[in-house]
């Protein structure tokens, strides 16, 4: 058996020789140095290494398509040179079979079968491509140039090339499930609703949030210029937000709502919109302002836009009835959740990286942030619907976010109707380890430890210590159970945004 191997069979020897009786008839010329050196560039993965840092340094899918390629070459470089060559023992071609000025010395004294430069071409191409099919095509003429190479120069027989690259595309496909396909993120759109234009302010209620967000003394001036008829109230300090959120709401001759703002102060201003049956505008007066985004409101232009026009949408808005306190002294809350609820070290992740991210950018900042949260906190327990979880992050959006990972930074739909439930838990042998080794090859969304669902109502409950929830920003400690509920199109917000056909 093993001489048989070290041959090959005859039909597979038959092939061999004649193709490289055809590379030995080529004549000598600038392309023997050209092959020779691209071969010894590709030895130990040189050159795929030195592409993928050059493919790191942009960000998205090009440093995706990078890590991919390069865990895919990982594979197959250790199937090939720790498994295969020894079961495949065989000699490599002589130096009679090619001519002299092409033939390199000295070749690797490891089996021919497989070549393991043809697989880590392969791998890392292959690999590149699932992520990025253009890049892919751009780098298969190079793999298939270092493939061919080892043939060219003796160091491979045909035959060792297809295999060693049918043993890389393998890998890099073997690989796919840890990048599995993303659901096709939808555009942007709104459902139409009916909603009052408004011109110069008429009969718009504003009130604005001194204590926080984006506001400056200039602010009140400014929202008096642009809407010079509208009721603008400053809350101040020692001010109830919420009383005097409903007092704007219940005055004489309002027909819409505005808000300035952080998103937990238009949570408030949607909830008494909803209970008075009034459009919602949003102004971006906020740090984040993650729910005016959504909404297509970037600036006071885009607002007044809507606002002028009567361009409306109806969404959904959440609903959280919280019960904290002690059990003899219970206390009920009943929140309005527009954007995003959690429990554990989300919030922490998040303030990590929005402090790292000027300074390295949103992915490798959301990677140092997810290692440092990660390596350092503990998992919180808690059930979820009636069952038991030890967990890092609980992360409820209202409605669904893009990507699916740990990181979700977009909605571009508002009233889907569903809670976008995700659970990172240490429930798994080797959790941690599993989750960190998931964050630094941004496989998050396909770990085991990683957790994806939707529904339409969640119920949260403590065991043992109570818990911090966090809804649109705003830390809720103490808390014991907590019930989300959707409210299916129950606010009507100023949009400028395309609505659905």
């Amino acid at each position: 058996m093993r001489g048989f191997l070290r041959k090959g069979p005859k039909h597979v020897e038959r092939f061999d020789h004649f193709l490289l009786r055809a590379v030995s008839r080529q004549p000598q010329g600038d392309y023997d140095d050209f092959f020779r050196r691209l071969s010894a560039a590709a030895t130990k993965g040189k050159l795929w290494f030195g592409v993928a840092g050059v493919l790191a340094a942009v960000p998205g899918k090009p440093r995706r398509a990078a890590l991919h390629g390069l865990l895919a070459l990982g594979v197959a470089s250790a199937v090939t040179n720790v498994v295969f060559k020894t079961l495949l023992p065989r000699a490599r071609p002589l130096p009679e079979h090619l001519p002299v000025f092409r033939f390199v010395n000295p070749q690797p004294q490891s089996s021919s079968m497989p070549s393991g430069h043809s697989a880590s071409a392969a791998a890392f191409a292959v690999g590149a491509g699932i992520v990025s099919p253009a890049l892919g095509a751009a780098l298969a003429p190079v793999a298939a140039g270092v493939a061919y190479s080892r043939v060219h120069t003796g160091a491979h027989w045909p035959s060792d090339v297809v295999f060693g690259s049918a043993l890389g595309a393998g890998a890099a496909l073997l690989t796919r499930k840890w990048w599995p396909a993303r659901p096709p993120e939808p555009k942007p759109r709104r459902t139409p609703a009916e909603v009052p234009a408004v011109n110069d302010g008429e009969g718009l209620s504003i009130a604005v949030n001194a204590l926080g967000g984006s506001y400056t003394p200039e602010t009140g001036d400014l929202l008096k210029e642009i809407f010079p008829k509208a009721h603008i109230h400053e809350i101040g300090e020692g001010e109830d937000v919420a009383a005097e959120i409903q007092a704007a709401a219940t005055r004489a001759g309002t027909v819409a709502l505005g808000v300035w703002g952080g998103d937990g102060t238009v949570g408030t201003a949607a909830a008494a919109a909803v209970e008075h049956s009034l459009p919602l505008l949003v102004l971006p007066g906020g740090t984040l302002n993650h729910f005016a985004r959504d909404l297509g409101i970037g600036s006071i232009d885009d607002a007044l836009e809507a606002l002028s026009k009567g361009l409306g949408a109806s969404v959904d808005l959440g609903g959280v009835r919280v019960q904290r306190g002690l059990p003899d002294k219970p206390e009920t809350l009943e929140l309005a959740m527009l954007n995003t609820a959690s429990v554990g070290v989300y919030p922490n992740l998040v303030r990590r990286r929005e402090r790292l991210q000027p300074a390295l950018g949103k992915p490798l900042a959301g990677l140092v942030a997810s290692l440092r949260t990660f390596a350092v906190n503990s998992p919180t327990t808690l059930t979820v619907d009636g069952l038991k979880h030890k967990l890092w992050i609980l992360y409820l959006g209202r409605g669904r976010y893009y990507p699916s990972d740990h990181a979700p930074i977009r909605r571009p739909v508002l009233d889907d109707g569903v809670f976008d439930l995700r659970m990172i838990t240490a429930d798994e042998p080797f959790a941690r380890a599993r989750l960190l080794w998931a964050v630094v090859t941004g496989t998050v969304a396909a770990s085991k430890v990683t957790h994806l669902s939707e529904a339409t109502s969640v119920t949260v409950e403590s065991i043992g210590q109570p818990l911090v929830l966090a809804v649109d920003g705003e830390p809720y400690p103490g808390v014991r159970q907590a019930e989300f509920r959707i409210r299916a199109h129950a606010l009507k917000v100023y949009s400028p945004l395309p609505v659905a056909e």
